[in-house]
């Protein structure tokens, strides 16, 4: 946890890893299944992933814990598993790296719509995430990343319950965003000044955006974010936006392409830059060839 902080504070320039969606279904995930089990029926899938993305010089790699809340769970009828799948994903990472690669959990949506817009009672997501929460933190994390959040309230009630289970635990919230006529909004209305005056009220350490947007858009993200906040950036895109081949959906998004776009995020303060949907560790790979050696600006540290 120190060492994540000391290396944000002393300006250090962050590569955190790529997609495990798409790398599990390469590996053989079958559409519909729930990428989360593999965690407990073939933890060597996603400890080869972990290694393969530090391999190609992330510094921070993410568990495969996007979508292991219990309500997400319950889709399947994992939800009774909900601590042995949270606690093998962490791992499995774990296993994959070595010991100067943080491991972060990721949290993900619960694919529930919260109450008044849809059946769900706001009290029981946050008893979802804090056992989830409490699930990953046993097992021992550097980082909790909250991201692909739509729902701001949603993403507070993350936020809330990894503050209640450890106050000094660092928390990342990434929000996915899209074009509007009046900036980037979620697909729910929040806009980027709104969304961080909200999670840096409440506790965020580090902001940002990933999935939804290629790089070259995510540029544009970051320079509202930059606008607004002082505090670390994380940004996260997708290799470009998805175009279906048959059934499956391709991304065509190269490394090189991502890299000159990564320029343009670390000319954006960003401190963390890694990648979403469709990027692979050679995405991973370009994006370390740029960050080395680019130190952030001393000025744009938070206070």
């Amino acid at each position: 946890m120190s060492g994540l902080r000391g290396r944000l504070a002393r300006g250090e320039r962050l590569i955190s890893d790529g997609a495990m969606g798409t790398q599990l279904q390469e590996r053989g995930l079958l559409p519909g299944a729930c990428p989360e089990q593999v965690n407990i029926e073939h933890p060597e899938v996603p400890a080869e992933i972990a290694r393969l993305y530090a391999e190609a010089g992330a510094h921070i790699v993410q568990a495969n814990t996007f979508g292991a809340s219990p309500l997400k769970l319950s889709h399947w009828g994992l939800d009774r598993r909900t601590e042995e799948i949270n606690r093998a994903a962490v791992q499995a990472a774990r296993a994959g790296v070595s010991r100067s690669t943080l491991v972060a959990a990721s949290i993900g949506p619960t694919g529930r719509l919260l109450e008044p817009y849809g059946d769900t009672d706001p009290e029981a997501v946050l008893a979802a995430f804090r056992r989830q929460l409490a699930s990953v933190y046993a097992e021992g994390v550097d980082l909790i990343v909250i991201e692909t959040m739509t729902d701001l309230a949603e993403a507070l009630l993350a936020l809330r319950a990894a503050r209640e289970i450890d106050a000094s635990m660092p928390v990342a919230v990434t929000l996915t965003f899209e074009p509007s006529p009046t900036g980037f909004r979620t697909i729910m209305g929040t806009g980027v000044q709104e969304a961080v005056q909200a999670l840096s009220a409440n506790g965020a350490d580090i902001l940002g955006s990933n999935c939804g947007l290629g790089s070259e858009s995510m540029v544009a993200v970051a320079r509202e974010f930059q606008t607004h906040t002082r505090l670390p950036l994380m940004m996260q895109p997708n290799a470009g936006l998805p175009v279906l081949k048959g059934d499956t959906a391709v991304y065509l998004e190269t490394p090189d392409t991502m890299a000159r776009h990564a320029q343009q995020l670390l000319a954006c303060d960003v401190s963390i830059v890694g990648g979403c949907c469709g990027t692979t560790p050679a995405h991973i790979r370009a994006l370390r060839a740029v960050v080395d050696g680019r130190p952030l600006r001393i000025d744009r540290r938070p206070a």
